[in-house]
């Protein structure tokens, strides 16, 4: 093919499109780098080496690192890829292609009477505003087939790929039976098996579930895939086995971890059954700072066994960011706050700063709140002050207890008078995955196991209290540069990491390296100064909406489909990324 390619530029008279020259190439495969060119014809890499002929655009890498774009296989811009053309925050951090449709939610397929039930489970499990998806989702579809019609067609700066999520599809089949936990009839779960295969024939790259306790709607319902037996998911399974493609993607917490080997059983039977690839999220948890060990045995055995399950982690702590223009502090779900919670900022700040009703919020047993997430935010021995530059990996001592024990006070006062300095924006990091011993060890030693791929960071969701999106930016400037608590990793694992090993997980084989015959996706980078910038609060949203983003510099380029859509953070205007449907192969040589 790329033979083909250069001898029609050569018959023709033209040149490539683009030579990046003079980088130091990080292919992606592992290997170190090495000094080269990479030629491009339309959206893909056509030679690397001594390129001696000119391209349309010539782009001077010297000093630069040259790497595949980044693949984020987890990810939940269901929503934002109808109502927006930029994924940001991903594309921001040198991400060239995007999987959504994560943990089983979605938006399709769908029946009109089933749109609100769909957003209160969107808004309960991804923490995305009711009215934003309400106000920004278009509806112009039913079926699944017909809502990847609905992201194809609007351009987009990146790539993108779908899961089929479980919890539309019950719904769409179930109704509220789905919803409140009954078991799927035969004739259901035919009719899910068909749908299913549909939309593996109209491009999913999988079908995605949800088993964890921790997902529930906002209105407090549990996800109505919770309790899908054996029978709705081997049927489901199959479905995807006849259509001849598809993965599966399973969010479990094995009963808030209570019964890991029964879990794990029932979905590696899925699996073994059906021939289908698996991958499920992985981290250390605070409340059993060893359970990650016991599921990557589980998973070891399943792989040794031919079942082929990665695991997906994050490279550093899952953790909520908190601040009064935030959806969560330490003091939300107080009473005397929640009086004055819904006044503008400037005004509730004013209103904080008063000594008998500060005196009085700290004081308060709060409410006790409705999800999960927001039972977290008074953990104060976890908790800890967002300082510039920014620091993912704070020792315990500075704990926002560590620091008022020293002090003499409380945590609540000293939350308070941090969130009161900050005002707008993120104040305090807590975290709540991968740093129960106030490090990065366990994360460490969980992304470095041969079964594990990088994932989790959400980006699309959790508009209001997480950021993690940005990890790719982490990962390439923390671990391999500035980490000194610890070991770092090789910049040339890290990108390996980021790109070929993801796209792998996942079928997408025609990415994630630079040769011949590859997407051209493409970040050229200036690592010594790459910077993670702190997080931010935008009023961009749909209805006004709010979501943090995280900016980065040190990205001089981004390349997507062999055109260049960042330089320097900014975009170029141009939006060339596409609608991946089903798994990609590996180029073939000619």
């Amino acid at each position: 093919m790329i033979r083909a390619l250069e001898r029609i530029a050569t018959m023709s008279g033209t040149a490539y499109d683009i030579v990046i020259r003079g980088g130091a190439i990080v292919d992606g495969s592992g290997a170190p780098p090495v000094a080269g060119d990479v030629a491009i014809i339309g959206d893909t890499i056509a030679a690397i080496g001594t390129i001696a002929a000119r391209g349309r655009e010539e782009i001077d890498a010297a000093g630069l690192l040259v790497t595949p774009g980044f693949v984020d296989i987890h990810t939940h811009y269901d929503g934002q890829s109808i109502w927006e053309s930029r994924l940001n925050p991903s594309s921001g951090h040198g991400v060239t292609t995007v999987v959504m449709g994560n943990c089983g939610v979605g938006f399709a397929p769908c029946r009109p009477e089933d749109r609100e039930r769909l957003i209160e489970l969107m808004e309960g499990v991804e923490d995305i505003p009711g009215v934003v998806m309400a106000e920004g989702l278009s509806w112009d579809w039913e079926s699944y087939p017909q809502f990847l019609d609905a992201v194809d067609a609007r351009p987009h700066d990146i790539n993108i790929a779908s899961y089929l999520p479980h919890a539309a599809l019950r719904v769409f089949v179930m109704g509220k039976r789905a919803s409140v936990g009954e078991a799927a009839t035969p004739a259901d779960i035919a009719q899910m098996a068909e749908l299913t295969r549909d939309a593996m024939q109209a491009g999913a790259i999988g079908f995605s579930t949800s088993r964890s306790l921790f997902h529930k709607s906002s209105s407090g319902e549990s996800i109505p895939t919770l309790e899908a037996d054996s029978a709705e998911l081997g049927a489901i399974a199959s479905a995807m086995q006849d259509a001849g493609s598809g993965i599966l993607q399973i969010a479990s917490d094995y009963k808030n971890f209570t019964d890991v080997d029964n879990e794990f059983a029932l979905i590696r039977d899925v699996a073994e059954r059906t021939g289908r690839e698996m991958t499920l999220p992985i981290a250390q948890t605070h409340g059993d700072p060893e359970s990650w060990r016991k599921i990557l045995s589980l998973i070891e055995d399943a792989n040794r066994d031919g079942i082929t399950v990665t695991a997906q982690a994050l490279p550093r702590g899952i953790g909520l960011l908190l601040g009064l223009d935030l959806s969560m502090h330490p003091f939300s779900f107080c009473p005397s706050y929640m009086a004055i919670h819904h006044l503008p900022l400037a005004e509730r700040i004013e209103r904080m700063r008063d000594p008998a009703l500060k005196a009085r919020i700290i004081a308060e047993t709060p409410v006790k709140p409705t999800l999960p997430l927001q039972q977290q935010v008074r953990r104060f021995a976890g908790m800890f002050e967002i300082t510039e530059p920014l620091d993912y990996e704070p020792s315990l001592d500075r704990s926002l207890a560590a620091r008022a024990e020293r002090d003499g006070v409380v945590p609540e006062a000293l939350a308070y008078d941090m969130l009161l300095g900050r005002g707008a924006g993120a104040a305090l990091f807590l975290p709540f995955a991968n740093y129960a011993h106030g490090n990065l060890d366990a994360a460490l030693e969980i992304i470095r196991h041969d079964h594990v791929v990088l994932g989790l960071g959400d980006g699309g969701a959790h508009y209001g209290v997480i950021c993690d999106a940005s990890y790719p930016t982490f990962l390439l400037a923390y671990w391999t540069r500035d980490r000194t608590r610890g070991e770092r990793l090789a910049l040339p694992d890290v990108v390996k990491a980021l790109t070929s090993e993801t796209a792998r997980a996942v079928g997408l084989r025609d990415r994630g390296l630079i040769a011949p015959g590859y997407r051209a996706d493409i970040n050229l980078i200036d690592h010594a100064r790459l910077t993670l910038g702190a997080p931010e609060v935008a009023f961009d949203l749909p209805a006004g909406g709010r979501r943090l983003t995280q900016r980065a510099s040190g990205y001089v380029a981004t390349i997507v489909n062999g055109i260049v859509v960042y330089r320097e953070g900014e975009p170029t205007g141009a939006l060339p990324g596409r609608l991946i449907r089903g798994p990609q192969p590996a180029p073939v040589h000619a």
